[in-house]
């Protein structure tokens, strides 16, 4: 005659297998919740450097082209003019704000970090990937990029017309 007395419970080898089992699984959890944390922290960085480009792009959208008292006689900044009394898109050209500057021409002191990087080219009527010398054309090229702890993290160029 059999004893049957222990036929109904787990074997020690099958609750082993179904603790691997479990501790997989949860290795499997943790790993991914990382993988998702990491892919978050980049989506953020990339939306907040979207949103600081935005800003350049709304503080220049009204501005004229080339200055309004010289017209095209200086390309950039003029002698001794600051943020404040840029008055034209040529102005922009090759500056970098860290922090950030918002439409507002203020500093966008939470987002330290990143700093903002833009040119102003002339660019070709027939070929808008063609630069040509200054105020050569009635095209404009701005482009802005966002680094975020001098790593690029995006850019944005838009075309303007100069009338």
């Amino acid at each position: 005659m059999r004893n049957t007395k222990y036929k109904s419970g787990f074997s020690l080898i099958e609750v082993l297998i179904a603790v691997l089992l479990v501790g997989l699984a949860i290795a499997s959890l943790v790993a991914a919740n990382g993988a998702f944390t990491k892919a978050n922290g980049a989506g953020t960085d990339l939306s907040t450097a979207e949103f600081i480009i935005g800003q350049i792009r709304e503080l220049t959208m009204l501005l004229p082209v080339i200055d309004p008292q010289t017209e095209d006689a200086t390309f950039g900044p003029e002698s001794g003019e600051t943020l404040a009394g840029y008055d034209d898109l040529d102005d922009f050209n090759g500056e970098t704000f860290s922090p950030p500057i918002s439409a507002e021409r203020k500093s966008l002191s939470e987002f330290s970090a990143f700093h903002q990087q833009i040119t102003v080219e002339n660019v070709s009527a027939s070929d808008f990937e063609q630069v040509v010398d200054n105020h050569g054309s009635n095209f404009v090229r701005v482009k802005v990029s966002v680094y975020l702890n001098a790593k690029k993290i995006s850019s944005a160029s838009w075309l303007r017309a100069r009338y």
